[in-house]
């Protein structure tokens, strides 16, 4: 009895303490509420202060707040019905837990509705609008642009023009006035891109002496490169040397940086991007716009010691504060960076310590340097620098972005210098290799242009069919550097590694992607055939490939190429101009290759013999032509050159199937055709 009494006891406690939470709850919330009344009070009462300043008096700090008040003036009459709807929420919050207290509380007959506040507060907002400078004049230049800007229905050429003209007369005066304002500025941006050359050069003029203070503003910077855009060369002259002195100033200002970047990547001559960059050395190229022209960074610091350090000390300054305001991306800073990298690699001993710091200082940014030419040669160069533990953590902050960095232009040749410079191969293979060489990623992969170069490195080194002189060049450059401190392991050994790691995995991914037909798609395109080509005729002393996977993948790419009606349109045979070349590179294998002097076919001593290509295919072919009696139909076209090959191929070989081949041409020999040139070159041999 008593334990049951205590219980009730409890209870109830419970239940007031509850009932007491609650109301202190309720409290809080009206309180909370009053406070945001006040301050919004407070808020109007400041706002009407400011109003009260004539347009003589006006400083530049209420300029600027003008101008934070039009970006915000939409959110302000957005969030208006919200706070009213909160205010309504939370009365009837209170009616529900006390409804006696409420039901008594008489009703304020003078309090507005969410509709009559919303409307004073739109018309308060006008009022501000007004009293600015020129708000009145600004109001009919966006009344016009209003009509300027449509597009459903567009207004004619003639109209825009008379539009624009009215919008020219009104703000030509005031111009000044209107480019830092969010809606104003995109009235003369309207301009500048419907005017004629004349406009623009006026408007140009006008703004003379306040590109920089555009280049900085939230709304300006738009203007600005529009007029870039839009401009003439004259133009962006003009405002190349305005900004000249400035640009490391506006490298580290959140707002410049994208000017100074389209600046320099779309808009300036080869002349302007040097002079540009020379700004970056220090304050002398700064304030001298001809200082050390037509020298190169490297010239000048073998000039002085002195000059060296401080060069080094300003770009390094420059490049730091850019990548801690994450601006890593843009590609003048990469263009800086190429600079400094350019000192650090003259002298790899004495720049010891620099080279350490500045690759912890992007060690964990190199994704954002692989997608321009400056910052591709300044990642190949850090890796070629970076000491093993460096290395890894390169390879851990590009692992995640294995897809774009393979088939990107300047990405593949960063990987390359991975795999070339790199000792723990195991590290390479598992972080890039392992997911690319899959029947979902790899057929894509081997028909781009710039993404089987990696894979085609790794299967025949720098092949110079696959790699441009420069482009050779430059790897062997960052191999040599690699080589110079960090790297150990031979070269070749290196790349067999990789190879015997992939070697497997690429022939399943390819037997594999037969299911969803991406290999059909990879045979009709002539790069992707010409890598399937490249592949079989690898040699490898993998037994697994050479017994089962290089057979089953000839034998599919026999039966799509040989096999059928070479009559038909569709065969690949006439649909791909480079199958031909494939199915000869296939028939000569390593046995056999063209000799350039003689301009004749010659056997090679001591070649590597592969399984299923070579005299092997060359026989097989001949036996599926000559034994469905389809001859007659190779004999011109694509098939004739087919032909040819295998004809040649024979013979060096001393085949039994020659002289069947021999015998069955002369037959056909009335059949050929000297205006066809294959079937010509059938009529020479035989």
């Amino acid at each position: 009895m008593g334990n049951n009494l205590k219980g009730a006891k409890r209870q109830n406690d419970k239940a007031a303490a509850s009932s007491g939470a609650k109301k202190v709850k309720l409290n809080n919330q009206k309180s909370k509420v009053t406070k945001q009344e006040s301050e919004s009070e407070s808020e109007s009462e400041s706002s009407s202060d400011d109003l009260s300043v004539s347009e003589d008096g006006e400083s530049e700090e209420e300029e600027t707040s003008a101008s934070e008040l039009d970006e915000s003036e939409d959110d302000e009459l957005d969030n208006l019905d919200e706070e009213q709807q909160n205010e309504d929420d939370l009365d009837d919050l209170e009616v529900g837990d006390d409804e006696k207290e409420n039901s008594t509380r008489p009703v304020d007959p003078n309090k507005k509705t969410s509709k009559e506040q919303h409307s004073e507060q739109r018309k308060l907002l006008s009022d501000r609008k007004l009293q600015r400078k020129s708000g009145a004049k600004v109001q009919d230049i966006k009344k016009l642009w209003e009509k300027v800007r449509v597009n459903q229905p567009a207004p004619t050429k003639a109209q825009r023009d008379k539009l624009c003209d009215e919008i020219w007369e009104l703000s030509h005066d005031v111009i000044n006035d209107l480019v830092l304002k969010h809606d104003a500025s995109r009235v003369v941006q309207t301009l500048v891109k419907y005017s004629d050359k004349e406009r623009r050069d006026k408007i140009v003029d006008a703004l003379k002496g306040s590109f920089y203070q555009l280049a900085t503003s939230a709304y300006g910077k738009y203007l600005l490169i529009k007029i870039l855009h839009y401009g003439s060369k004259e133009s962006r002259a003009v405002i190349v040397n305005e900004l000249h002195g400035k640009l490391r100033k506006l490298m580290r200002h959140r707002e410049g940086a994208y000017v100074v970047e389209d600046l320099f990547v779309l808009y300036s001559t080869a002349a302007q991007k040097q002079q540009m960059i020379r700004e970056f050395w220090g304050s002398e190229y700064a304030v001298f716009r001809d200082s050390g022209k037509g020298k190169t960074i490297v010239d000048i610091i073998k000039e002085s010691s002195e000059k060296k350090q401080l060069i080094m000390q300003n770009l390094y300054g420059t490049i730091k504060a850019s990548v801690e305001k994450g601006s890593t991306g843009f590609q003048i800073l990469h263009a800086a960076m190429k600079e400094y990298v350019s000192i650090l690699v003259e002298d790899i001993d004495a720049n010891d310590s620099a080279i350490r710091d500045f690759i912890d200082l992007l060690s964990e940014q190199f994704a954002e340097l692989v997608h321009t030419q400056e910052g591709s040669e300044v990642a190949c160069c850090l890796i070629a620098l970076a000491n093993a533990k460096e290395r890894k953590g390169i390879i851990k902050s590009l692992k995640t972005h294995r897809s774009e960095l393979i088939k990107n232009e300047y990405g593949n040749v960063v990987l390359i210098t991975l795999f070339m410079a790199v000792d723990d191969t195991v590290l390479t293979y598992k972080s890039f290799c392992s997911e690319i060489f899959t029947a979902e990623e790899l057929p894509p992969l081997a028909q781009d242009k710039f993404s089987r170069r990696p894979i085609l490195y790794i299967l025949r080194g720098l092949d110079g069919k696959y790699f441009a002189p420069n482009v050779k060049s430059a790897l062997l450059k960052y191999q040599d550097l690699a080589y110079q401190k960090t790297s150990k392991k031979d070269k070749e050994v290196k790349r067999q590694e990789l190879f015997d790691k992939s070697i497997e995995p690429i022939y399943k991914a390819l037997l594999e992607s037969r299911e969803s037909g991406e290999f059909d798609k990879l045979l009709s395109i002539n790069i992707g055939i010409q890598f399937v080509t490249d592949l079989l005729t690898t040699p490898t002393s993998n037994e697994k490939v050479n017994s089962k996977l290089r057979p089953e993948l000839l034998n599919t790419v026999f039966d799509k190429i040989i096999k059928g009606d070479v009559l038909e349109d569709f065969h690949l045979l006439n649909k791909i101009p480079f199958m031909s070349r494939s199915v000869k590179a296939l028939m000569h294998g390593n046995q056999f290759k063209f000799n350039n002097e003689t301009k004749k076919l010659v056997q090679v001593e001591d070649a590597v013999e592969i399984p299923g290509v070579g005299v092997e295919f060359a026989e097989k072919t001949i036996d599926e032509i000559l034994n469905n009696d389809n001859l007659s139909n190779w004999t011109s076209g694509q098939p004739a050159f087919v032909l040819v090959a295998a004809y040649e191929v024979l013979q060096l070989a001393n085949s039994k199937k020659f002289k069947s081949l021999q015998q069955q041409l002369k037959k056909e020999k009335k059949n050929l055709s000297k205006e066809d040139k294959g079937s010509n070159l059938l009529l020479e041999l035989i």
